[in-house]
């Protein structure tokens, strides 16, 4: 019996999936990629005491920004946040847990979590804070890390196009942490710019399985947001 993926809106898409004090993992870098559609409703949705595991926080007023602004946010394990200036309010303020994390790690540690490995050794970070309170290990007269890998109790992420069993094809750079977050969690809810028959999508081309895909989200309109435009002036 073949299983319907496809919802009619973000709202719909996480219905039943959301509750306090779950662990949500949202793909992109910067604002390239991000679920926004997905992040947007999830804010609705008024749901708080949230661990976001994402690559950086937005910036104020789009992306997860937004759920820091409505203060749903407990804790997060990020490796950029620069650009935010309530995520530094919030966490200067002791209102906000970071667990940070070397942007090769973070990668690392939800591909790992994926793959079912429970932990690994990287010599990143070896002798700095990031390494206090962790298991260390010599191996060939350098020092190691042990890092655990990452899972998530729901992905949201963004790709470019599905069929209607799931599998994606990412944009260019939207890529970045979409796909290994897609192995990561428990439930992945994916919005995508273009949904296509199935049979559409040369094999060769998928880059996520539609196996690791529960819920499909099309989207009517897409809004590229540029977090910092930089151009060249002309001769």
């Amino acid at each position: 019996m073949a299983v319907n993926k496809v919802y009619s809106d973000a709202q719909v898409a996480l219905a039943g999936l959301l509750r306090d004090g779950m662990t949500v993992m949202s793909g992109g870098f910067g604002l390239c990629g991000i679920p926004s559609a997905l992040i947007e409703a999830i804010r609705d949705s008024g749901v708080k005491g949230l661990t976001i595991v994402s690559n950086n926080a937005g910036i104020d007023d789009v992306g997860l920004g937004l759920l820091l602004q409505t203060r749903q946010v407990r804790k997060m394990i990020s490796s950029y946040v620069g650009e935010n200036a309530t995520f530094a309010q919030q966490y200067l303020a002791g209102e906000l847990e970071i667990e940070f994390n070397p942007q090769g790690t973070l990668a690392e540690r939800i591909r790992a979590g994926g793959a079912g490995i429970p932990g690994f050794y990287t010599a990143t970070g070896a002798g700095t804070q990031i390494a206090e309170g962790k298991e260390t290990k010599q191996f060939d007269d350098r020092t190691y890390v042990l890092e655990r890998g990452l899972r998530g109790d729901l992905a949201v992420i963004h790709a470019w196009r599905a069929d209607h069993e799931g599998n994606l094809i990412y944009r260019k750079t939207a890529r970045n942490f979409n796909p290994v977050m897609a192995t990561a969690a428990e439930v992945v809810v994916v919005e995508v710019e273009e949904l296509v028959p199935n049979g559409t999508i040369d094999p060769d081309h998928i880059v996520t399985a539609g196996i690791f895909v529960d819920r499909i989200v099309p989207l009517e309109t897409v809004d590229k947001r540029i977090e910092q435009r930089t151009v060249r002036k002309r001769y």
